[in-house]
């Protein structure tokens, strides 16, 4: 009986692991992904000045790697600190105008960090070397923070597939580390409500080798989670331009994984229990604006909404009209 047994599951393993291979190895990215239907427009940001941004300053993650984050320092003195994560496929410098106007006005210290895998010279572009390291990397930039200003009250907040990341932060081990939270038109989950489908167009998943992946991850293996899953469909007007270079334009499997909430997004919503800012475009490309509270104030209740109208999902980081609403619930908040 215990040899059937035995047998029967060999056999079901062989077949577990022969369908996931399919999956994985039957999917592969586009040599070049087409970009000219410009999904996102990045206009709003290739139209700024950026000559007087704060340089890129390093600081060191727990494995020994250097990472590096810009730092917009408060006209007003004050401990109080915000630190900004970017959406994917970009990086820090998509803050620019938002950070220097809370520094400028006095409102908080600023921290954008180029997060693992992005900007200008990763060690690995578009990979990083675990599941939940994002979570660790945040955690040792936010323990650097806490000691050269120990009086202060520390905000996450974060832009699209950052805000996912804000949202994953707040599920984890990590949660007590920040005060409160600002959600700029988060990314929640492929299947959320909130989501378009493939976002707008901006995101092209490789869905089969996603669920191999996923099917192998689920068993404890990681070995192919090196593997390219999501590519972007970066305007040809970034690609073409002197940032280039800075883009990112596909993700591993790994990175992918880490740079939303988990699976269970409701869970990671519901362990927010801190006062939190959601602030989104009518005009959204990307996300259904409209769906953001229903969808997360099911889960949690500590949330402030704001939707603001004729802005799309990269017009929203430039716009005055959420310089004034994120001033005044920080300052509210303070």
């Amino acid at each position: 009986m215990l040899y059937k047994i035995l047998i029967f599951v060999i056999i079901s393993l062989v077949i577990y692991f022969g369908i996931a291979a399919g999956l994985i190895f039957s999917d592969h990215p586009q040599a070049l992904l087409e970009s000219t239907n410009e999904s996102l427009s990045f206009d709003a940001l290739t139209a700024i000045n950026y000559t007087e941004i704060p340089e890129l300053q390093p600081y060191t993650a727990r494995d020994g790697a250097t990472l590096y984050y810009r730092r917009y320092v408060s006209d007003t003195p004050t401990d109080n600190v915000l630190i900004l994560l970017h959406g994917s496929g970009w990086h820090s410098m998509q803050f620019y105008p938002l950070a220097n106007y809370l520094s400028n006005h006095g409102v908080t210290n600023v921290i954008t960090p180029d997060l693992r895998g992005h900007g200008f010279n990763p060690e690995r572009r578009g990979d990083l070397d675990y599941i939940g390291q994002f979570e660790d990397d945040l955690a040792d930039l936010i323990e650097m923070l806490r000691e050269q200003y120990p009086a202060s009250v520390v905000v996450i907040g974060g832009h699209s597939s950052g805000g996912g990341l804000v949202v994953r932060f707040a599920g984890s081990k990590y949660k007590s580390m920040s005060d409160a939270y600002i959600l700029l038109a988060p990314f929640l989950k492929y299947n959320a409500p909130t989501t378009r489908p493939n976002s707008g167009g901006w995101a092209h998943p490789l869905s089969r080798r996603i669920a191999g992946l996923t099917m192998v991850n689920n068993l404890g293996i990681h070995a192919f989670d090196d593997l390219t899953v999501i590519q972007f469909a970066m305007p040809n007007s970034i690609m073409e331009s002197a940032l280039g270079e800075s883009a990112t334009t596909a993700y591993s499997q790994r990175l992918n994984t880490s740079f939303s909430p988990r699976s269970n997004y409701e869970r990671d919503l519901a362990a927010i229990q801190v006062p939190f800012l959601l602030a989104a475009g009518l005009e959204d490309e990307a996300f259904i604006a409209k769906a953001y509270e229903p969808t997360i104030s099911a889960q949690t209740d500590t949330g402030t909404y704001i939707l603001l109208p004729d802005l799309g999902h990269i017009g929203l980081l430039t716009d005055q009209a959420l310089f004034d609403v994120t001033s005044s619930w920080l300052s509210n908040l303070h």
